[in-house]
């Protein structure tokens, strides 16, 4: 039963979002198995918040390598908790301004809107700033002309660096008016929006392909992953 159940609600619901999408009529228990999904995600979202609140929690009983990174993560979880879930500073609405839950938590100027834009959004601009140099390092080991593909790649990027950058405008500009189109910025939009474009749209319906036969596998009990079976 502990298998049987689970593989037939997922199948059930799995059928139901897809007939409902051609039959009008069923657009309600469509909505009802939406709804019941996002239940399902909120309680996985807590049980993921369990999870990561106790394995942080066992590395610094453990004082484990690392430990100190630990006790920020868990200050800034349950601090954030805190105001999230009991709206500190968050000022009522006009309506009801005798109860302080009726404000939205984002308020401006709440503390936790002052959580989100001085604290998590530097962080990740952060984070997303130290990946230009992963890429950049990564690009340096790719870009290296050993084959044909290779050469190409490189000359493809060496293209499009310059023509985005004023660098190709000022190098190519002499002849832009008789010849737009061979600029290195010219070449570098004929790049992005074709072949770019092309790959992009290729991934995507392999990306699509791929998604409808592991939908498949699963409405029909070939894949039981998500059980944590090693079948």
């Amino acid at each position: 039963m502990k298998r049987t159940v689970p593989l037939i609600i997922a199948a059930v619901a799995g059928y139901v979002m897809v007939i409902a999408f051609f039959v009008p009529p069923m657009i309600e228990l469509r909505e009802m198995a939406e709804e019941w999904f996002n239940i399902l995600a909120a309680v996985a979202m807590i049980l993921g918040g369990a999870s990561i609140l106790g394995m942080h929690l066992r590395k610094v009983s453990d004082r484990r390598r690392g430990w100190g990174f630990s006790a920020v993560t868990l200050i800034g979880f349950f601090v954030t908790l805190y105001v999230g879930m009991f709206k500190i500073g968050v000022p009522p609405m006009d309506d009801y301004p005798d109860r302080s839950w009726s404000g939205d938590y984002l308020t401006q100027g709440a503390p936790l809107w002052w959580t989100f834009q001085y604290i998590i959004v530097p962080i990740t601009a952060t984070m997303f700033a130290l990946l230009a140099f992963y890429v950049a390092s990564a690009a340096f080991r790719a870009f290296r002309a050993k084959n044909l593909e290779a050469s190409l790649l490189l000359g493809t990027a060496f293209i499009i660096l310059l023509g985005r950058s004023y660098a190709g405008t000022m190098l190519t500009g002499w002849y832009a008016d008789e010849l737009p189109g061979l600029t290195l910025p010219g070449l570098t939009d004929t790049i992005m929006g074709v072949f770019n474009t092309a790959g992009q749209r290729a991934i995507m319906i392999g990306i699509a392909l791929g998604i409808a036969a592991t939908s498949l596998k699963i409405l029909l009990g070939i894949d039981r992953s998500y059980l944590g079976s090693k079948e």
